[in-house]
């Protein structure tokens, strides 16, 4: 959905840089934005993404900025927690539960 909504907001904003973002797509992204905000809540990433601001109605180029901003905090999250698992030989998430094998990594 992340995806889609930065797809989205980059073809407006190619249209129009500068035209501002109207409120109903404002709620619309930040609501799919807090679900991921929990998801990366105890993440390092997560200090350096934001909502939008739904006062100021942001252009066009500033929702697709903090759109890239939350694809690249999700990737490194993936990063940290996604893998090629040497024991069973696939790839898996890495959790509290099961976590990643420090001597097989």
């Amino acid at each position: 959905m992340l995806e889609a909504a930065h797809r989205e907001m980059t073809e407006l904003s190619k249209k129009k840089q500068d035209g501002v973002v109207n409120s109903l797509k404002i709620k619309m992204i930040n609501r799919l934005l807090t679900e991921l905000s929990s998801v990366l809540e105890k993440d390092p990433s997560h200090g350096f993404v934001d909502l939008l601001d739904e006062d100021m109605l942001p252009q066009n180029s500033d929702v697709v900025l903090v759109l890239s901003q939350w694809q690249a905090a999700l990737k490194q999250y993936k990063t940290r927690h996604y893998g090629l698992d040497m024991s069973i030989h696939e790839h898996r998430w890495f959790t509290v539960e099961n976590p990643r094998d420090p001597d097989r990594f």
